[in-house]
């Protein structure tokens, strides 16, 4: 893709929020993703203003894309204000938890989702509504520009391609999903207006891409049994309103280099000599968010089971488990974080001693403290019911130097690279994640060593900038068979 070529990044979270006038590091493992094409490319990053002092910072700037410098970065950002009933709407009613428990198959049917008039309503006037006004920020950003590339990411923005291809169809609109893509029987959810609005959304786009060959799958999977549209799963193109729109896979990789030398802060050597100084014979880890998909009840319920079936190993091993509180202002999630607590304090009464607690359950936001953690498990426990790839699976095996071993669900996005040095297991399925910890605790050193070295090979063979470069090629190569006179 030629650098001359205009370039706009769209998503729901922007690089950059605003403490009192000063910029800080947008959080989430999208702006971390995004951090790379910014390196490679200059792009305006357009994204919704998520506090007041965003909104503050946005009408300063005159509502235009201004630069913000961050961690030696520099980045060009536009934050666009919607109205806050319609924001709430949006992101409290459809896109989480909506969207987001369709796409990680968490909807208990038998009780929710109730849809009404009120769910009707959110998506009309508050999804469809803040879809329009990051659309419109991007139109804005490129009058008067020719042959803009505008790429936006996730499942916020699944109707803002199609106002954007309306007003200006000259446009070429790439679409990155991070989170998984369910069969079509998930989508069934919807009423079908709105199911039908979201596809002829996302269509819009001229590549639509996955982290993984399976999410790939599902979408045209779900274009052709919901839709009847004409698919070749082969080549991974839709036909749709005349055009043929690509379906690819690009699977994230973290970057080897950076987050090596994040593992060398002094800060991550304190919390090593702690780790250390209080370790028993065997350390069980997860780092991850509390949400419903993450499986967290799961993991502490087989190992509550694997020390039931092997007392040997009372007082012998430490489950340590970073949860950082997610979307409390969800009451699903609430209630799941009550949950978590209470399994860990009957866990811990059930098999403890007056020295020993097996579950330490530390529920905060502390990267340095984390990844001091990565570098001495034994185990890592990544059981995720759904996910869209899950960073952890592949930053744990980077930087542990005990040859640690991997328990990875079938159902993550990293399975499909990592799981030959894993131990998969059904995330669904508590005996076979307890016989998975027993396994991997009672191991061979030599099995551990291979299963260790293979997985950093896999984590290290690829960089954000090749994932970059891949897209880019994609692009280039689909705008070529736009140019008039191709095929």
């Amino acid at each position: 893709m030629n650098q001359d070529t205009p370039l706009v990044l769209v998503s729901n979270r922007g690089p950059a929020t605003f403490e009192e006038g000063e910029a800080t590091r947008g959080g989430g493992g999208l702006v971390t993703a995004l951090k790379g094409l910014v390196h490679h490319r200059d792009a305006v990053w357009v994204a919704s203003a998520m506090t007041d002092e965003d909104a503050r910072v946005a009408e300063e700037r005159g509502g235009k894309s201004f630069p913000v410098e961050l961690d030696g970065d520099t980045y060009r950002v536009r934050l666009v204000t919607s109205d806050a009933e319609a924001y709430d709407r949006f992101y409290n009613v459809v896109a989480n938890p909506m969207l987001w428990f369709i796409q990680h198959y968490l909807w208990d049917l038998s009780n929710a989702p109730d849809i009404r008039q009120a769910e009707v309503q959110a998506y009309e006037e508050g999804y469809c509504q803040v879809n329009e006004d990051l659309a419109r920020a991007v139109l804005d950003e490129l009058e008067g520009e020719d042959e803009a590339v505008v790429m936006l990411h996730d499942y916020h923005l699944y109707v803002a391609p199609k106002f954007i291809r309306e007003a200006r169809p000259d446009l070429f609109l790439h679409h990155f999903v991070h989170i998984p893509w369910t069969q079509p029987d998930a989508w069934r959810v919807l009423p079908a207006d709105m199911r039908e609005d979201i596809y002829e959304g996302i269509l819009s786009n001229d590549i639509i891409a996955f982290h993984t060959r399976s999410y790939r799958r599902n979408f045209l999977l779900c274009c052709r049994e919901l839709f009847d549209l004409e698919v070749d799963e082969g080549a991974g193109v839709v036909r749709f309103d005349g055009r043929d729109v690509w379906v690819r896979s690009y699977p994230l990789p973290i970057s080897a280099e950076t987050f090596q030398k994040t593992a060398q802060r002094p800060a991550v050597h304190q919390y090593e000599r702690e780790i250390l100084r209080r370790r028993r014979e065997y350390l069980i880890l997860r780092v991850d968010r509390a949400d419903l998909s993450k499986n967290v009840l799961r993991g502490f319920t087989a190992f509550d089971l694997f020390l039931e079936q092997h007392p040997e190993f009372k007082e012998q091993v430490t489950f340590i488990a970073h949860l950082i509180p997610s979307r409390q202002d969800v009451p699903e999630y609430a209630e799941y974080l009550e949950r978590i607590e209470a399994l860990v304090a009957v866990v811990n009464h059930r098999h403890g001693t007056t020295d020993w607690m097996p579950i330490e359950l530390r529920l905060r936001e502390n990267l340095e403290e984390a990844i001091a953690a990565y570098k001495h498990y034994d185990l890592l426990m990544v059981n995720a019911m759904f996910d869209g790839m899950n960073l952890i699976a592949k930053e744990g095996p980077l930087v542990n130097e005990r040859n640690g071993v991997s328990l990875l669900s079938e159902n993550t996005g990293a399975h499909e690279e990592l799981a030959e040095f894993a131990l998969s297991v059904n995330p669904f399925d508590v005996q076979e994640q307890a016989d998975a910890i027993h396994r991997a605790l009672t191991m061979s050193a030599e099995e551990r060593s291979w299963r260790a070295q293979g997985q950093k090979r896999i984590v290290t063979a690829r960089h954000p900038g090749d994932w970059v470069d891949d897209q880019l090629r994609d692009i280039e190569a689909k705008r070529g068979a736009r140019a008039p006179g191709r095929a």
